[in-house]
């Protein structure tokens, strides 16, 4: 393994971690769109509030760490992408400024009319940013990225495996949070809403298993260099999504909720990180490898260094975060 390797692979476990963590985050906006009104729906609703609140921006430090990585130490890869993606992308960001907005102000709204419009707009949002992350992480995987960049503004996103991308991040994200929302429902013994979320879950569960695996068949047909990788090195990483996804809805239907949190994060995981090893050694797909990509080898060397003090820094704080909110130590403080 190369030093670029190492820092790529070390990029990719932020992409991961976003997903899982997220992931599990943005996917609380389709519950809360569709929780109903009267008591039924503000009970979920605040379920939602008090399982976010004290994470929902420490998420985005995963975000900004890949970015980070990305621009430094593979600045020609960035350059490429951030110029043919830069609608999706801009999308994305807008979706992440509103979500956050309107989670804030929806709290402190005067009337009723104010908080169902700042309710809309986190619900919406939350719909907008996995999508059009997913649509851009297409673009990569399927080699529409130039490595000159300025490519394609439209054409690049808008395509089979761009649109099966979009739509798995938004699937597997409402899995993750029904999931992580009914262990919180359930520890918090609100039992008749953890059932109710539990139910939601598994439908939503196998829509996700469908589109995971349906998805593959456009995708063999538009992006050959990726469906290569996803059915040889990839193979053993696409079962084991599959198995932790069945694993899932086996535990849910067995109301084993604090297991089947661990197991939906391992089916995400697995997920995304068939997707890298199925690209690799590809950074942009087609277009340049890891090694042609990669900076000057005091930058990556530095990046090493920093990416070590964040893991000794910055993993335990957030683990510590974490398993406050795990606990309902926060709450009680």
């Amino acid at each position: 393994m190369t030093l670029a390797d190492a820092v790529a692979v070390a990029m990719f476990v932020g992409v991961i971690a976003y997903a899982v963590l997220g992931g599990a985050d943005f996917g609380s906006g389709f519950y809360d769109l569709t929780a109903g009104s009267g008591w039924r729906g503000g009970e979920l609703r605040t379920r939602i509030d008090h399982s976010m609140g004290p994470v929902w921006e420490a998420n985005h430090v995963w975000l900004i760490f890949v970015l980070v990585i990305w621009w430094t130490g593979f600045p020609t890869a960035f350059a490429a992408a951030m110029t043919t993606l830069f609608v999706p992308l801009m999308l994305a960001l807008t979706g992440i400024v509103l979500r956050g907005a309107s989670f804030a102000f929806r709290k402190y709204a005067e009337t009723f009319s104010q908080a169902r419009l700042f309710g809309a707009i986190f619900a919406g949002s939350s719909f907008i940013t996995p999508f059009f992350l997913g649509t851009s992480a297409g673009a990569i995987a399927s080699g529409r990225v130039p490595a000159s960049g300025y490519g394609d503004p439209v054409g690049s996103w808008i395509n089979p495996t761009s649109l099966v991308g979009g739509c798995l991040a938004v699937t597997t994200s409402v899995f993750l949070a029904g999931v992580f929302l009914t262990a919180d429902a359930d520890r918090a013994r609100s039992h008749r809403l953890a059932e109710r979320l539990r139910r939601r879950t598994l439908a939503v569960g196998v829509s996700a298993g469908i589109i995971v695996f349906a998805g593959l068949y456009p995708i063999l047909r538009d992006a050959p260099t990726l469906s290569h990788g996803l059915l040889g090195a990839a193979l053993p990483l696409m079962g084991v999504a599959a198995l932790a996804g069945a694993g899932t809805s086996f535990l849910l239907y067995r109301r084993s909720f604090s297991l089947a949190r661990v197991s939906a994060a391992a089916a995400v995981t697995a997920v995304v990180a068939g997707w890298g090893v199925g690209q690799y050694p590809w950074l942009l797909v087609d277009q340049l490898t890891i090694n042609d990509a990669a900076g000057a080898k005091t930058t990556l060397a530095g990046l090493v260094v920093v990416i070590a003090a964040a893991v000794v820094i910055v993993l335990p704080a957030l683990a510590y975060l974490l398993r406050l909110t795990q606990t309902e130590k926060w709450s009680r403080a």
